[in-house]
């Protein structure tokens, strides 16, 4: 993070299309778009943005209350899912002299074109605008020619025919990009895909993530790709099954019959909570198995395994596991405070559906809902490089 002699030079530095200053913290509006134009660094600069807040346009430095609200409300703009994909940044408070200036750092993403509530946001020198389709196209060129996770990579042997095309313009494409831009243009299905990383265009392949959340039949090309249920009359695997499911199809299939399925597995008990009252008591928070089951299929391993998701409902637990263990920079020790995404498309994608509310903060959701309820604490299995196993148990 830059330090107050840098800041100083930053705000003098009037015409660069590496600086943004205000002097406002009210407009949530032009905060993500400044972030967004950042992360998408159309010149090719390679180093950082920064949002100096604080700072007159005309370079001058009256100043800001700066608060740790105001610092925290920041760090929210990174994972309120209104940017996508997540911007690297750092939000940090510097004096300079008697005046505070809250900087936002933010780092050229990896994976452009980034969006803020579905348009692209670019610098054009020292101003914002919308990016313009080229603009939009050597942003997507860029990010081809970087590394890219698996849900990123082209689907060898796929090909636009595999996709449900209907179902990606109708049920994806308006979540994630504004109204406003599909009216205004009219491109083709694979330059649309390709902005969402979703095609490569140089192979005329759609991706992974394509075929997995739109295909017509995932199976052919990642056989683990579904989630088996069972509910044993039981607590050991050798005890009679009394329910089992095989939920198949494209990932917003199955996400879809997940919401239908779990919440009648919850038992709920009516006790009397005063002379006139009663209250109901689930077995498990409904929330919070959901966000575990949600979390296995978004996060788990779809490369080189024919293993699915599996739910195991027995009488006094609930066992998730999914194939992969943790990824990136989540460890045993950081586990639940340190995101990272082995899959984050289609992570993204789940957000915009409307499946995760925020990123990151997941594990301490379950946690909170499930002493809510009265359930002992999760049991996460972390060690295991091929699988992952969460266990919660029944209320007593």
């Amino acid at each position: 993070m830059i330090d107050a002699s840098q800041v100083v030079a930053l705000a003098g530095d009037l015409e660069s299309d590496r600086v943004e200053r205000t002097v406002s913290t009210d407009d949530t509006d032009k905060l993500r778009q400044a972030i967004c134009a950042f992360a998408n660094d159309v010149p090719g600069h390679g180093k950082p943005g920064y949002l100096l807040i604080g700072v007159a346009d005309d370079g001058t430095i009256p100043g800001a209350k700066v608060t740790d609200n105001l610092l925290q409300a920041l760090a929210h703009r990174r994972d309120d899912g209104q940017i996508l994909p997540l911007p690297r940044m750092n939000v940090a408070k510097v004096q300079v002299g008697a005046a505070a200036v809250a900087v936002v750092e933010v780092f050229p993403s990896d994976s452009p074109p980034v969006r803020a509530q579905g348009q692209i946001w670019i610098r054009v020198g020292p101003r914002r605008a919308i990016a313009s389709e080229e603009e939009e196209r050597r942003l997507t060129e860029r990010r081809i020619s970087r590394a890219k996770t698996f849900d990123q990579r082209p689907c060898n042997g796929a090909t636009l025919a595999d996709l449900l095309l209907d179902q990606f313009r109708a049920l994806y494409l308006p979540n994630v990009v504004a109204r406003e831009v599909i009216e205004a243009n009219r491109r083709s299905d694979e330059d649309r895909l390709a902005s969402l990383r979703l095609f490569d265009p140089t192979r005329g392949e759609p991706t992974n993530a394509a075929v997995l959340l739109f295909g017509l039949d995932p199976l052919p090309f990642f056989p683990g790709a579904y989630v088996q249920f069972l509910r044993f009359d039981g607590t050991e695997l050798s005890d009679p099954v009394s329910d089992s499911k095989q939920l198949v199809g494209n990932l917003i299939t199955q996400l879809s019959e997940l919401n239908n399925l779990l919440p009648i597995q919850i038992q709920v008990a009516r006790v009397q909570a005063g002379r006139l009252r009663t209250e109901d008591e689930p077995d498990y928070p409904l929330s919070a198995i959901r966000e575990l089951a949600l979390n296995a299929v978004a996060h788990r391993s779809y490369e080189g395994t024919n293993s699915p998701v599996r739910i195991s409902w027995f009488t006094d637990r609930v066992e998730i596991q999914n194939p992969g263990g943790l990824y990136g920079h989540v460890n045993a020790r950081n586990f639940g405070h340190v995101p990272d995404y082995r899959n984050p498309v289609l992570a993204e994608a789940m957000k915009a559906l409307g499946y995760v509310d925020r990123f990151g903060v997941g594990i301490a959701k379950v946690e909170s809902d499930l002493k809510r309820n009265g359930n002992p604490p999760a049991h996460f299995e972390l060690n295991h490089p091929e699988y992952f196993l969460a266990t919660v148990r029944r209320r007593e």
